[in-house]
């Protein structure tokens, strides 16, 4: 009966009605009833009990008519003693629901605490005697204990309801305001986190029970001792839920579950398996990289744990065990950089712990063995996310970011700087390109917090120390909290009187550090004429401590290059306003022999100003003397560049090749004095120097020739001192430089080159007859060929002719003439690597720009055809020159690199021979036999492989063809099956390019020489037009289109047209053809250059470079200079032949 009465109460509780309660007379005493019969033993009975305290509660906390004062209150705590025994004690499911719903939501109420908590007024609503004797059993099990036993049932129950609910009681219980920390303690000593744990291994990883189950340990985790070893057992429950909530966007039970496996790395290292630490490690580096390509986020605080435990990973390497944790935490860096950076509205705490990440990470790289090479690639991807992504972000995002960020970055940009390596000096050239002193100055008008300026400073003091080294920055680490913000006041502050501010000396160091350092990177940080002001101010009100000699000079350094770049710029800007007594005083400290301007770093603006005055020239003599005797010892890699404007010898070389400073003076003048002077190691040092200097760049050798340098070498002609063969060598090697790479301008009027060339030919040229010249010798042939070169140009044409009619050299050429043309075949074994061989060579080049230079200083005294018969044989010619037959020989029999040389020897000495023949209208002196002679090497020598051998010899030969209009008693092509078989060759490769031999391709250009001579005969050989007859032209045509047409197949195309050999229609073909190729070019334009580009010679005393130069040499200037039918190859003159054809076909369109 009393159940089914408390039933009915049930049931009318459970209608929707908020105002039931009103209807009870006396709820307390209701309440007093059901709570005393919660102690009966009947579970159907306590179920009913509970369902209708808890409608009653639910009720009276909604009810409109309820007051503040909780019904249940009373009660306590004997009410939660007996809830506790019963969910204890019962195995029903249903009486465990109401009792654990009830509980619920008394711990919502905040009235699940122990007994102390509560006032005694309970007992006045209650039986006291019952209530005595359940406090005295309640001493023996305080509640919290009673509820932990009691959960414990519930928990592992098998009814998902009942374990929800448990959890969400459990939850709500640890979450009330009311639970101590003491409690929690007890909960956990009570063993429920391993059963939390356990619940959790059987969830299968499905929620709602993970995510509760994880809210609950997050709860217990704040037992800190107790909990420790409970989250070691359970840990191995934790790795399969990570994996579950890290697939899962933004799922509510990600922060506890990385938050829990960060405390048990962190508290309990070693607890973790390898195997488990390395799958932690991956699923944590996925889910950064998920939420870095916005794949899937995460929530802050997920994100700050996860960066977390990289950080506790890095710190105890210990608890990593074989992990590759290197290659680990440059993947999570890299990722959680990119996520902070690349994703806008960042949190601010991701960002400090990201950049926290960042570096304890790049601590950890240099942390034990710092040669690891997993070590050395995460800090490499460090330095490449700080240089690729942090400091643009910094940059361009100042003006949003907050200080903290902002001072996070600045204090990782510091810690690399601090590591003295090639990484902080490679990320201090980053910082510098970025303009980081401009940067630096802005962020202080921005930020004008302490914290902010003094740690701005002491990054640009760091950025010094790697930029110029040995703690170059100290100054601004010694004042940088007296330092000011802005700019501006730095300027100001420099200019002032130290009087007794103790503060200022130490200030205005570091402001001359911060402004000479900036402007060595081209920064300025205030206007140049309030700074040149300023400056000289100091300069003025200083200038007794700068003879103090305990002094650092670099203090001199920076006042030298500030005041030199300040001038030079107002030069550049035509700004003369200046103070000249400030000036003086500047310039006896750089007269001073102990500072030593050229191993300073300098701007280079600066050092062209001091280059720039004439007060200073004997000091930079000095100064120029001494980087020689250091560059000569230091043995001197040529540096190209000037990042750092350190003074190397890129600087000088630059210095040295431009007219607005004394540079190339400076040189000339102290290696004339050297020379006088007879010291012969500083004659060397310079001598190499100036060497280099060229090689670097080359128009310095027009400077140092407008000085007199060749003066300077006549000197050392006429020197009383005697000096060892390195210094003869060394100025041979200089006089190379400058004879290879100037201008014949710069020469032209300079006869001081003759004596210098005399005394080369006495020292190294030998009297007595010699097959074979020592190295020395060659050398020395290598620089007259240069002056016979520059001869042609109008330049040093007085020395020349001493070269040209120098009885030794004539005897000395003839002899290896004599010798190599005796060897008969054999001769090609002597190629350039034998002594022979080589010699040859170089007599064949200087005999090659002999030639040129007997006609362009000799004209009209040479009779060219003496090289073709002589009326004694024997009798060598009076000037350095090769009969042709010697020639020819040399060319049948010769090396590759000998048949080249030769063959343009021969070439150029048949345009001599062809132009004195048209100009004087004489006739050949040879015999006919003599030219069939020559005939057949040349013929031999058409389908040579090297293009050039093939194309001289080509183009001998149709010279050859055209002297034979001179002897009408001989006719050479007529009946020349050789000349048909060229002809024949070459039609084939025009016709058919893909079809031709590789060899056929290359005759090709040599053969359109012989035939287009051919074409120019009065008397055509008839089997000419059989060769090209009117299906071979359609097929020539047929294979070419606008793109692919060259110059030599035009000018044979042209001298068809002029033969009559083209039909109407081919002609037509043409015509159309070459408007399509003139408006292909002019599309298709290529930028020419107007003069051939010479090679800058790096080795000299390699022959073979040498040699090589020089033939470079001789084909370029052949080419350009080579008579009206020759082929130059460009643009330009193809679109010259191009209107040159169609003027021949207009001409011939009228006339008919």
């Amino acid at each position: 009966m009393l159940m089914r009465r408390i039933h009915c109460l049930g049931v009318l509780l459970n209608c929707e009605n908020d105002d039931l309660i009103a209807h009870i007379r006396d709820v307390y005493s209701l309440i007093t009833i059901l709570v005393t019969g919660l102690q009966l033993p009947s579970d159907e009975i306590r179920g009913e009990i509970l369902f209708v305290l808890y409608k009653l509660y639910a009720l009276k906390n909604t009810s409109a008519e309820g007051d503040d004062t909780d019904i249940l209150v009373s009660f306590c705590p004997k009410l939660l003693y007996l809830l506790g025994d019963v969910l204890m004690k019962s195995q029903n499911d249903d009486v465990r629901l109401n009792c654990i719903a009830l509980l619920t939501m008394l711990a919502q109420g905040h009235l699940l605490r122990e007994e102390g908590a509560f006032d005694t007024c309970y007992l006045s609503y209650s039986d006291g005697a019952d209530s005595e004797e359940n406090i005295e059993g309640a001493k023996e099990l305080s509640l919290v204990n009673l509820l932990a036993e009691a959960i414990k049932g519930p928990l592992l129950s098998s009814n998902s309801q009942v374990q929800i609910s448990t959890l969400d009681l459990l939850f709500h219980y640890l979450s009330s305001i009311g639970t101590l920390d003491n409690q929690i303690h007890v909960m956990v000593e009570e063993n429920i986190a391993d059963y939390v744990f356990e619940v959790l291994r059987l969830s299968d990883c499905k929620d709602p029970v993970v995510r509760m189950c994880l809210q609950v340990l997050d709860f217990l985790s704040t037992a800190k001792e107790a909990f420790k070893l409970r989250l070691v057992i359970g840990f191995h429950t934790l790795i399969p839920v990570l994996h579950y909530v890290a697939k899962v966007p933004f799922h509510p039970a990600q922060f506890q579950t990385v938050k829990l496996i960060y405390e048990c790395i962190s508290e309990c290292p070693g607890a973790v398996s390898s195997s488990q630490m390395e799958e932690l490690v991956l699923v944590l580096i996925k889910m950064l990289k998920k939420d870095s390509n916005g794949e899937m986020g995460m929530t802050p605080d997920t994100f700050i744990m996860a960066c977390s435990v990289f950080v506790v990973l890095i710190r105890s390497p210990s608890c990593n065990g074989d992990l590759d944790l290197p290659k680990s935490v440059e993947d999570a860096v890299k990722h959680a950089a990119l996520s902070c950076i690349c994703i806008s509205e960042r949190d601010i705490n991701q960002i400090l712990q990201c950049l926290y990440l960042l570096k304890e990470a790049y601590a950890y790289s240099h942390d034990g063995n710092t040669i690891n090479s997993s070590k050395l690639t995460l800090r490499s991807c460090i330095l490449d996310i700080c240089r690729t992504h942090l400091l643009p972000w910094l940059i361009s995002g100042i003006h949003e970011m907050e200080e903290e960020i902002v001072l996070a970055v600045l204090e990782t940009f510091h810690l690399i700087l601090l590591h003295s390596s090639n990484d902080a000096m490679e990320f201090a050239e980053s910082l510098i390109s970025s303009s980081w002193f401009s940067f630096s100055f802005g962020c202080l008008g921005l930020f004008t917090g302490d914290r902010i300026k003094y740690r701005v400073y002491l990054l640009l003091s760091s950025l010094i120390d790697s930029l110029l080294g040995n703690d170059s920055g100290q100054p601004i680490r010694d004042a940088a909290l007296d330092l000011p913000s802005d700019p501006v006041d730095l300027v100001f502050l420099l200019g002032q009187r130290r009087s007794n501010n103790l503060n200022l000396p130490s200030c205005q160091t570091a402001i001359l550090l911060i402004m000479y350092t900036s402007t060595l990177y081209d920064e300025r940080i205030a206007d140049e004429k309030l700074v040149l002001a300023s400056l000289e101010q100091y300069i003025l009100l200083n200038r007794s401590d700068f003879h103090d000699p305990t002094n650092d000079n670099f203090i001199v350094t920076q006042l030298v290059n500030l005041y030199g770049l300040l001038r030079g710029l107002g030069k550049m800007n035509h700004e003369i306003h200046y103070s000249q007594e400030a000036e003086e005083i500047l310039f006896r400290l750089i007269k001073n022999d102990e500072w030593d301007l050229l191993s300073a770093r300098i701007h280079k603006v600066s050092l062209r100003w001091l280059f720039q005055q004439e007060n200073i020239v004997e000091s930079l003599d000095h100064q120029i003397l001494a980087f020689c005797r250091n560059y000569n010892l230091e043995g001197g890699d040529i540096i190209i560049g000037n990042i750092y404007q350190t003074i190397d010898v890129q600087t000088l070389a630059e210095l040295v090749s431009e007219k607005d400073n004394y540079g190339a003076r400076l040189f000339v003048c102290l290696l004339a004095q050297l020379f006088e002077e007879g010291q012969e190691h500083d004659v060397i040092s310079v001598l190499n120097l100036m060497a280099t200097l060229i090689h670097i760049c080359p128009a310095a050798s027009d400077q140092l020739s407008l000085h007199g340098i060749g003066s300077t070498m006549s000197t050392w002609c006429y020197s009383s001192n005697t000096f060892s063969e390195t210094t003869f060598m060394s100025i041979l090697l200089l006089v190379f430089k400058i004879l290879s790479s100037v201008h014949p301008e710069a020469l032209s009027a300079d006869q001081s080159w003759i004596a210098v060339t005399m005394k080369m030919m006495e020292y190294f040229i030998p009297p007595e007859n010699s097959d074979v010249l020592s190295n020395e010798s060659l050398f020395v042939i290598g620089i007259l060929s240069l002056i016979l070169h520059l001869s042609t140009s109008k330049a040093l044409e007085e020395a020349s002719k001493t070269i040209l009619f120098n009885t030794s050299i004539i005897s000395a050429v003839n002899t290896a003439v004599c010798a190599a043309a005796s060897k008969g075949p054999a001769l090609v074994d002597h190629d350039e690597g034998t002594s022979i061989g080589e010699t040859l060579i170089f007599v064949l080049l200087l005999h090659y720009f002999a030639i040129r230079s007997l006609h362009a200083t000799v004209q009209g005294v040479v009779d060219w055809q003496n090289f073709f018969v002589s009326t004694n044989p024997a009798e060598p010619l009076p000037f350095i020159g090769i009969h042709c037959h010697d020639l020819c020989r040399i060319l049948h029999f010769g090396s590759p690199v000998v048949k080249i040389i030769a063959s343009y020897s021969l070439l150029e000495l048949f345009n001599r021979v062809s132009n004195q023949i048209n100009n004087t209208h004489e006739e050949l002196k040879c015999s006919v036999g003599y030219l069939m002679s020559i005939k057949s090497i040349l013929e031999g020598l058409v389908f040579y492989d090297d293009a050039r051998v093939a194309t001289n010899c080509a183009v001998c030969l149709s010279m050859l063809l055209r002297w034979e209009k001179l002897e009408n008693q001989t006719k050479l092509h007529g009946k020349s099956n050789w000349c048909r078989m060229i002809m024949e060759e070459m039609t084939v490769s025009l016709v058919s390019p893909r079809l031709a031999s590789l060899s056929l391709a290359k005759s090709q250009r040599p053969a359109i020489h012989i035939a287009t001579a051919m074409l120019k005969q009065k008397e055509i050989p008839r089997w000419m037009r059989t060769v090209f007859n009117n299906s071979c032209i359609s097929g020539i045509l047929n294979s070419i289109d606008a793109s692919s047409l060259s110059l030599e197949t035009l000018v044979l195309l042209h001298e068809l047209l002029k033969s009559d050999f083209l039909s109407t229609e081919q002609t037509a073909t043409i015509s159309q053809m070459l408007q399509e190729c003139r408006k292909h070019i002019y599309t298709n334009s290529e930028c020419l250059p107007s003069e051939p580009i010479k090679q800058v010679l790096t080795t000299p005393y390699d022959l073979g470079d040498v040699y090589s130069y020089l033939i470079d040499l001789m084909s370029s200037e052949t080419y350009i200079d080579m008579d009206s039918w020759g082929f130059h190859v460009g643009n330009k003159r193809l679109l010259e032949e191009i209107e040159l054809f169609l003027r021949t076909l207009t001409v011939d369109n009228t006339c008919r």
